[in-house]
């Protein structure tokens, strides 16, 4: 064997260690896509998202799986080697029949755990289609947990909507949240949170709680696509959402009585770690 053959057996040899276990020499990047249906292009009524079977909820959810299919895209070919969605609407927004390949879907309720399947091994968290944390006065169909009974939460002395709520809890396994969608107040406000590392792509602008300017799907799909390749490149200066344990905790929220009127009650109290942080 001479020399030349010889640094050629090598370097393959050296090869395959590197990229054994790897996609094309990259290192495995699992990512998780936790949804909810009020960020959702064309999606700015309740009537939308309450409501399972009318025309106008059938609709709304396949405004969500036109999304979802676009930065499930886009994250592949950014880079992910493996995708998994949770269904992460209150009454689940996921059409089976529009399953694009590339992921595995979780759905329907009641599941073990708030984000099912989440652990260490995800690179990164996509926030698809969320909304602002209630009171935001130009966050279309803003609430945080429950629109009907108002729930409003402070964690540490912040208030904090769903946003912060989903990226602790994930943030508690070390895993980041890369990328955010929803109206423009839902990207301000994961901006507040997460920074300005963190891709956030507006597919609607509010004006209200129920109006809102909308965007034309085929901008706001490529958008969507263009900003989820993105995110797999910004995972190395993402960091896990943390705070500071313990942590002290308030809500209030209406309660209502027999008749239908309502009060407002606030708790206050600790939680030991982030993945309690909703057991108020």
């Amino acid at each position: 064997m001479n020399r030349k053959s010889g640094n050629v057996r090598l370097l393959g040899a050296v090869l395959l260690v590197l990229f054994s276990g790897t996609t094309w020499g990259k290192t495995p990047r699992k990512i998780y896509i936790n949804t909810d249906l009020e960020g959702i292009s064309g999606v700015y009524r309740f009537a939308q998202t309450r409501e399972t079977t009318t025309p106008l909820a059938i609709q709304a959810r396949e405004f969500f799986m036109g999304d979802l299919a676009a930065v499930i895209r886009g994250l592949r070919d950014g880079g992910a080697t493996e995708i998994v969605v949770l269904d992460g609407h209150g009454n689940q927004a996921l059409l089976p029949h529009l399953m694009i390949p590339g992921a595995k879907y979780i759905t329907g309720r009641p599941r073990p755990g708030f984000l099912y399947g989440l652990d260490e091994s995800y690179a990164g968290m996509v926030l698809l289609g969320f909304h602002a944390m209630m009171g935001t006065p130009d966050g279309v169909l803003h609430h945080t947990q429950s629109s009907r009974t108002e729930n409003r939460y402070w964690y540490n002395g912040v208030e904090s909507g769903e946003l912060a709520q989903n990226a602790a809890i994930a943030g508690h396994y070390g895993v980041p949240v890369i990328m955010v969608t929803g109206d423009e107040a839902t990207c301000r406000e994961a901006e507040k949170f997460f920074g300005k590392t963190c891709v956030t792509v507006a597919v609607k602008k509010g004006i209200a709680r129920e109006a809102a300017i909308l965007y034309p799907f085929e901008e706001t799909r490529k958008a969507l696509y263009e900003g989820a390749r993105r995110a797999m490149k910004i995972i190395p200066q993402c960091k896990p959402y943390k705070l500071e344990l313990p942590i002290q905790v308030k809500t209030e929220r209406l309660v209502f009585d027999a008749s239908g009127k309502s009060k407002r009650v606030t708790r206050e109290g600790t939680v030991p770690d982030q993945l309690h942080i909703l057991d108020f």
